[in-house]
């Protein structure tokens, strides 16, 4: 084992097996199975994915009244008949647009645990990209409350990483990562300096960046690996021999 892997052994220890077990136990859809005239963290997008038994995976940002809503763009001008930033909407508001493609409303946090009330496995990736998080894993936590199926949470915050492991250490909590355009010494660095902040149960990580000396060594030393996004067979290939799950998406013809 290399002095890097040892270090981070150190300071980011794997996990208690059992915790993270469910992550390798099937594949998850990106945003829920969706594509077509089924529109991405839709109620349908998640209802297709439970239906094959396959995880999801969804997005969850927060309102200006501190609720966490189920939505992937800070904008809501690309999914919906609204527009603006999705933090400058009171939840009651969004409450009142639809998605497109006939894709129904926005699901608030809770109202889609409810939706999958425990029957496969949840990836729930807090959309923050700065050092603010507290108010959004508040809420996450909140919504998580008796909630008696598999979640687990993700960022590429390692912030979130490190308020779940103080608030709520019960969460499977997560680092995403990629290396995109990050390929200099100081942004290896970076990585680990971003996992010993973290100290995650697993990483998530991009399917382009695989195999990768970073996640090869997580790994090997125990610490579950899922990647994003696998769209291809290449890329199904790659996730199967340097992962330990895809999250994945069906590509249109």
């Amino acid at each position: 084992m290399s002095l890097s892997a040892r270090i981070d052994g150190w300071l980011a220890p794997k996990p208690e097996p059992r915790r993270v077990a469910f992550l390798s136990e099937q594949p998850f859809a990106h945003r829920g199975l969706h594509g077509g005239s089924v529109l991405e963290n839709s109620r349908q997008a998640f209802e297709e994915a439970i239906a094959l038994g396959h995880g999801i995976e969804c997005d969850v940002q927060e309102t200006a009244d501190g609720h966490a809503v189920v939505f992937h763009d800070y904008d809501l001008d690309r999914l919906t008949n609204g527009t603006g930033a999705v933090i400058d909407q009171h939840a009651s508001a969004l409450d009142k647009l639809q998605l497109n493609k006939n894709g129904g409303k926005i699901l608030r946090l809770r109202e889609m645990l409810a939706l999958v009330a425990g029957r496969v496995p949840i990836l729930i990736e807090i959309k923050s990209n700065n050092a603010r998080v507290g108010p959004l894993c508040l809420a996450v936590r909140h919504a998580l409350e008796g909630y008696g199926g598999k979640a687990a949470v993700m960022s590429f915050n390692p912030l979130v990483c490190v308020w779940f492991r103080r608030n709520a250490e019960h969460i499977v909590r997560g680092l995403v990562v990629t290396e995109q355009d990050d390929k200099k010494f100081r942004d290896r660095l970076a990585r680990h300096r971003n996992l010993w902040i973290a100290k995650p149960d697993f990483l998530a990580y991009d399917i382009r960046d695989l195999p990768s000396k970073f996640a090869r060594n997580a790994r090997e030393r125990g610490m579950p690996v899922v990647t994003w996004t696998v769209r291809t067979p290449k890329q199904q290939a790659i996730a199967a021999a340097h992962a330990n799950e895809s999250i994945y998406e069906v590509v249109d013809e």
